[in-house]
């Protein structure tokens, strides 16, 4: 074959290599726009992983890379006149410049032919290739010219950044961060060779305008720069590279993603060969985790790995080829570019988010779980000693303790854990009253070990219920109905129980969960209400009507009357239902707020009857016990609420008294788009506990300790509710606390029998490696 690799960087090179190893018949060209050996940039990194997987390949360039790396173990974090070290990581670094020159020998060696200070600006400069491999970096011009084939996706970040290099060494990846009179700012720091660091500084727009950096050269920066962190250089020099800080010495990192990934000969406006995308040309990924250099050569390497799976290199086989390697890099490729998104999204907002409210122990600990890669018990496979350390910092107490099991105080109530079993909706009451199923729902999960349980939504009058079989607190049978099942709780087991109280609003009078989720009732429905007139299901559902004044003073004086019923029942803890386009949401959400009077309008406007119903509710509960409140952080449609409206409506509930926020996300329209995953809203909490200054309840996704330990010790909310773990086990946190061996957790006296035989099948299987 006839090969042309357009850019001479790491994935060029590699690729080139490997193929004319792979078969030295091949007519190989690497063309590339600087000088011969003379590169630019500063140190990069990778893992151990691609080095074996290169090693497979080729066993002399991993050998000569290796005997160039700088080898690392540990993380340091230099914070609020801290050093606090953690071990285990397992980094490699080398400079550049040096990489490219091993490279470039090995190609050399083996034949490839290397075509240095050409600029290409044509792909249809090499007619007679087979094959045209673009690595021609982040500003790709054949990714441009073909941008409506590739389709890529481009996001140009906010924070800027200046890749600079130092000769002070550091024996550790060091994170330094330093506060000035405009905000923080941020160095990633790592050893490259025996006689230089990178030193990549970092900070938000808004501090780099403040500081007037954008009027500044790359000398005036550099100086700064020095000025900002002359604590930690202790009088060593920073240094530019004049080919990296052409234009501008302060960057925007542009994330990169394509939808295709090669082009055929019949999409090219001439020749005859298909073009292929690698490296940064197809994908980036932020320097936060450092995956940039890993990714370009595992495309080289996996791309090699075809043709020789293949064996068949007509052009007839290429388009199947290819499809292949793309399907089989897209997915590696965007699990690392997501871990790379948490990474980045985080050095982005902790100066506004952690910097300040975090000391630095959890600052450190939230760090190194940024790219929620790395949860709890991986750190402790780490680093043992230290999260030990932590463990015992957090918990204030000599022993280590698993954040999820220390305890929680709010008003007068301690939580044994953090852990609360979600409200959530049986559809199972009759005429509004609770009865022996929710006695044995409720009863059975707090026996399960978690600190409380929640009912689910309690609707305040009948025509505030979802469905028939909703729950209410509107008459007195239903409170003491309410008060038998508080009353088992309380008497046995040691979790404390808390009320939701809500209203269906524009999502009442459906059919039951199981006999059609949100389908309206054929007969017997009742009236619905709403911020505003509104269908949730367009052409299906019942149409609410916008609510009067009359409405809306009827309906705060129920809420007001369950609350005194709660209150009379027992309960410990009470949550208002702002969320999931239930009444109080409907005011809150744009999307189905419309009115025009006082009630509508800016978001102070539509949280006005929200906070009117808080304020009455808050004053008729007893003042020594909890209250939260359920927002939703994010409605996942276009003109909705986002997680930067959580973090003011957040605020209004904190000044009107409000305990905790209980952070939920969508089901305000059919038309949202969320994004699920694991712990897929635990960001939103994050994001409203360290802005708005207030305690948040994480949910959604949460299935197992190692997440609930992550969550709380980086501060990322005070408390997780979990909830379809605990349908299918009632019993779901004393099962996690077997499985990570934390044996320091009573279980109800009739079933203490059972805890050490669950305790030693799950130490057998941690032994064994297997799963209990």
């Amino acid at each position: 074959m006839r090969i042309v690799c357009i850019g001479g960087g790491p994935a060029g090179l590699t690729f080139a290599l490997l193929m004319k190893k792979l078969d030295p018949g091949h007519d190989i060209t690497v063309v590339e726009r600087n000088r011969p050996y003379d590169t630019f940039g500063w140190g990069v990194v990778f893992s151990d992983a691609t080095m074996a997987h290169l090693r497979r390949w080729d066993e002399e360039t991993a050998g000569a890379i290796e005997a160039a790396f700088a080898h690392w173990d540990d993380i340091v974090l230099e914070f609020k006149g801290r050093s606090i070290r953690s071990g285990g990581h397992g980094f490699v670094g080398i400079g550049r410049k040096r990489l490219l020159n091993i490279l470039q020998s090995r190609c050399e060696s083996l034949g490839v032919k290397l075509e240095f200070d050409r600029e290409v600006r044509d792909d249809a400069e090499f007619p007679d290739a087979d094959l045209v491999v673009a690595s021609d970096g982040i500003n790709s011009v054949v990714r441009q010219k073909y941008a409506d084939v590739f389709k890529p996706d481009i996001v140009t970040r906010p924070n800027r950044f200046i890749w600079l290099g130092t000769k002070k060494l550091y024996d550790a990846f060091t994170f330094v961060f330093e506060r000035t009179e405009h905000g923080w700012f941020q160095a990633h720091v790592y050893k490259f060779d025996a006689e230089t660091s990178t030193f990549i500084v970092e900070c938000p727009e808004h501090v780099w305008l403040a500081h007037g950096l954008d009027k500044l050269d790359a000398d005036a920066s550099v100086a700064f720069c020095e000025q900002v962190f002359a604590r930690h250089l202790q009088g060593a020099r920073l240094m530019t590279n004049a080919r990296h800080l052409r234009g501008s010495a302060w960057l925007n990192f542009q994330r990169i993603k394509c939808e295709q990934w090669w082009v055929g000969a019949d999409q090219r406006e001439s020749g005859h060969a298909p073009i292929v995308l690698m490296g940064d040309a197809v994908h980036t990924a932020h320097f936060a985790i450092g995956s940039g250099t890993k990714l370009a050569l595992e495309d080289a390497i996996e791309l090699a790995n075809q043709f020789r799976l293949a064996g068949d290199t007509s052009p007839s086989a290429l388009p199947a080829l290819l499809d292949r390697y793309q399907a089989i890099r897209a997915v590696e490729v965007l699990r690392l570019q997501n871990a790379a998104w948490n990474a980045m999204e985080w050095f982005e907002v902790c100066g506004t988010r952690y910097c300040d409210p975090l000391p630095p122990e959890q600052f450190m600990y939230s760090l190194l779980t940024r790219s929620q890669r790395i949860s709890h018990e991986n750190l402790r496979l780490r680093d043992a000693g230290w999260l030990e350390g932590y463990e015992r910092w957090f918990a204030r107490h000599d022993a280590a303790t698993p954040p999820m099991f220390t305890p929680y105080t709010l008003r007068s109530i301690t939580l044994k854990n953090r852990v609360i079993v979600s409200p959530m909706a049986q559809y199972s009451a009759i005429d509004g009253v609770v009865g022996d199923y929710h006695l044995v729902h409720l009863g059975a999960r707090a026996m399960g070990g978690a600190a409380l349980v929640m009912a689910e939504m309690t609707c305040v009058s009948a025509d505030a219920r979802i469905t028939k079989g909703c729950p209410g607190l509107y008459t007195d049978a239903q409170g003491d109905a309410w008060a038998r099942i508080v009353d088992w709780v309380h008497t046995h087991s040691d979790a404390h129980i808390g009320m939701q109280l809500g209203h269906a609003g524009a999502k009442g009078a459906t059919h039951l969960g199981w006999e059609g989720i949100d389908q309206p009732l054929d007969s017997g429905g009742w009236p619905l209400v709403s911020a505003s007139a509104q269908q949730y299901l367009p052409g299906v559902s019942d149409w609410s009507r916008a609510m009067t004044r009359a409405d809306m003073d009827r309906t705060l004086h129920d809420f007001v009357a369950c609350t005194r019923r709660a209150a009379n029942a027992g309960f410990d803890w009470l949550e208002l239902h702002c969320a999931h386009g239930y009444l109080l949401s409907s005011f809150i959400s744009p999307l189905t707020n419309h009115r025009e009077d006082a009630y509508g309008g800016s978001l102070e406007n539509r949280l006005r009857y929200p906070l009117e119903v808080f304020a009455a509710v808050r004053a008729a509960w007893p003042s020594q016990l909890p209250m939260s409140v359920r927002i939703s952080t994010h409605d996942w449609v276009e003109g909705g609420i986002t997680p930067a409206d959580a973090v003011e409506i957040a605020r209004a509930f904190k000044a009107a008294g409000a305990d905790m926020i209980d952070c939920s996300s969508g089901q305000v329209s059919k038309d949202e788009k969320p994004i699920y995953g694991r712990m897929f809203q635990t960001p939103f909490a994050d994001r409203v506990r360290n802005e708005a200054g207030i305690a948040t309840i994480a949910v959604g996704a949460i299935s197992e300790a190692d997440h609930v330990n992550s969550i709380i010790a980086a501060g990322r909310a005070d408390l997780c509710a979990v909830a379809r773990p605990h349908l299918a086990n009632p019993a779901w946190t004393l099962t996690e606390a077997a499985r990570i061996g934390w044996k320091q957790v009573d279980w109800p006296a009739p079933y203490r029998s059972a805890k050490p035989q669950l305790e030693a099948a799950f130490d057998r299987a941690r032994a064994t490696g297997s799963n209990a």
